[in-house]
């Protein structure tokens, strides 16, 4: 897709200069203006510059860091509690500050990609449909790109300012983050989506582009979302059961037009990428004329510590995580037993039944790494396992003979794409509105064909001579047989299923508190996880506070003071 994976918007300025004086009386040779970027070609460059921004630009604000090590799901790892020493904060809580400088890199990284869709925005405004017979779907793009940045924003600081097209960059000051409700910026966003939804064509003219079903899938997630109402505590007052039946329906929309992958392993391997089961992507590229290519940014820290690869280690799952993917004789969870004892090495998946997920999701040692058979991921592969035990996460990454696969200096990385939205996500969402609307019955099926796509997805899971990793288990729910499908049974089931299913892709801790259990769930994971790794022994999760980012200081002072905090933080 070259012209989202190829984006070079360039204006020479050469000026040769004698001295610094000469320097103050020379105007430039070439300057790009207003006038040159409101054109239809160029303005379908900004176009592309926005959606460039769609994965983030750098590995530093990965969406990881920010949630996935923030739940029971995954550790930081890396080099030790000093590396990266920010996100050990925001780990186990306890130190976080009003002014950490990476809360506000990722608060400041999302609103430059809001800029990039507002500087499109206005200028395509400046078109009429004469000059440019796409503006409608481009303004409708532009609006979808810009609240899934506005979205991610949400999640991360619940209460912040809005910014469109027709605020000017001199106003952002005068923009307070209160200036809407916690309801009214789910509105908001609601509205952005809702627009997507209404002008955009059930199929785009690239590979990438926001569609209408993109759209619609995105709006049922904001809707989801927007269902379980918060007080300014952050607690759960109240579920929207109007906001459910409208999931429901959305995502009965997307069935026919996407399907589960046959086999899981498909959503994380580069030849599969954009498949029938991929509803938003990111659009990674190599080789397509900049010095490191549109690289998965998300996967750049996660890669092993050995020969082939060589950094950086991140990312690493918990004991938790991986306890959490045993099965019992029916090959359903152990929800209350699971963590009585732990997996660690390649034998003790023979002692359990084992959910084939977890060798999706966890490189483990003495399992195949990435389905290579010949290829064995070691303990020592691990940075530092003394601290954070020997896992890694393997979704994101991909071999270092794939052709996809390339160093951006120190660091690894691939063009492998990255789904934002897949239609298992999607089928999650609609079972969890149904089960939440006491239509539970309904959900049954929805959880079961995921749980039967896991069951069929062994075929890349084999050692060299063709034998199964694991004594892989995975079994559906048979009301009356296996279990009592009752409303609260099918909320429990649900949970877990989606923890097994998007494991380390960002979901967890976002999931914990729409749900209003993040207290909950954090601290009872702090109790006992910590007696298996010591950098856990001080974590504590703070209800009331610890479920959003604290505003950044700096942004508070660079509002003024007009932007207010968080509750549970301090004003200053």
């Amino acid at each position: 897709m070259n012209i989202l994976k190829n984006l070079i918007i360039s204006s020479a300025v050469v000026v040769l200069l004698t001295s610094c004086d000469s320097f103050l009386d020379i105007n430039p040779k070439g300057k790009l203006g207003d006038e040159q970027l409101n054109t239809a070609d160029n303005i379908e460059k900004l176009v592309i510059a926005a959606y460039s921004l769609v994965g983030g630009d750098f590995r530093r604000t990965a969406l990881w860091p920010y949630s996935d090590v923030r739940s029971d799901d995954a550790y930081k790892g890396g080099g030790g509690t000093g590396d990266n020493a920010q996100w050990n904060i925001f780990e186990t809580f306890v130190q976080m500050r009003v002014d950490l400088s990476d809360v506000d890199l990722k608060w400041y990284r999302n609103y430059v990609a809001v800029s990039r869709a507002n500087n499109a925005l206005a200028r395509l405004h400046n078109l009429s449909e004469e000059e440019f017979p796409k503006k409608q779907i481009r303004v409708a793009e532009m609006r979808f790109l810009r609240a899934h940045q506005m979205f991610e924003l949400k999640l991360l600081f619940k209460h912040i300012p809005w910014i469109d097209e027709t605020i000017l960059a001199a106003e952002y000051i005068n923009i307070s983050n209160v200036e809407y409700t916690d309801k009214q910026l789910w509105d908001r966003l609601i509205e952005e989506f809702r627009f997507a939804v209404n002008n955009l064509p059930e199929q785009n003219e690239d590979v990438g582009r926001a569609n209408k079903y993109s759209a619609k899938a995105y709006l049922a997630k904001v809707l989801l979302y927007a269902a379980y109402e918060q007080n300014e505590k952050h607690e759960v007052v109240s579920i929207d059961k109007t906001k459910l039946e409208e999931v429901v329906t959305l995502i009965s929309e997307l069935e026919g037009r996407y399907s589960l992958a046959p086999d899981f392993a498909r959503n994380f391997l580069h030849e599969y990428e954009n498949g029938t089961e991929s509803v938003f992507a990111v659009q990674n590229s190599s080789n397509d004329g900049t010095p490191y290519g549109m690289l998965d940014q998300s996967s750049m820290l996660t890669y092993p510590m050995n020969a082939e690869y060589g950094c950086c280690g991140f990312l690493q799952p918990s004991q938790n995580l991986v306890n959490a993917f045993k099965t019992d004789e029916n090959g359903l969870p152990l929800f209350e037993s699971y963590n009585m004892s732990d997996i660690s090495t390649s034998s003790d998946l023979f002692e359990y039944n084992i959910d084939l997920r977890l060798l999706h999701t966890v490189a483990i040692p003495g399992v195949p790494f990435k389905y290579n058979p010949t290829f064995i991921y070691e303990r020592g592969w691990s940075r530092q396992p003394e601290t954070y035990g020997a896992f890694l996460s393997m979704k994101g990454a991909v071999l270092p003979d794939c052709s996809c696969f390339q160093r951006a200096g120190a660091y690894m990385s691939s063009s492998k794409n990255r789904d934002i939205i897949r239609y298992d996500d999607a089928l999650l969402w609609k079972a969890e509105a149904l089960i939440e609307l006491g239509r539970h019955m309904e959900a049954l099926p929805i959880i079961n064909s995921i749980r039967l796509r896991a069951q069929n997805s062994s075929g890349l899971l084999v050692d060299v001579t063709g034998n199964p990793t694991a004594q892989f288990k995975v079994g559906e729910y048979i009301n009356g047989e296996n279990c009592n499908w009752t409303q609260e049974f099918a909320r429990k089931a649900l949970r877990w299923e989606r923890r097994l299913e998007m494991a380390l892709e960002c979901s967890r801790f976002f999931d914990l508190v729409r749900w209003g259990d993040a207290d909950q769930y954090m601290n009872t994971y702090f109790s006992e996880e910590k007696t298996k790794r010591a950098h856990l022994r001080d974590a504590q999760f703070t209800k009331s506070r610890d479920e959003y980012f604290p505003i950044p200081l700096a942004q508070i002072n660079f509002s003024k003071k007009l932007h207010k905090q968080n509750y549970g933080w301090p004003d200053n």
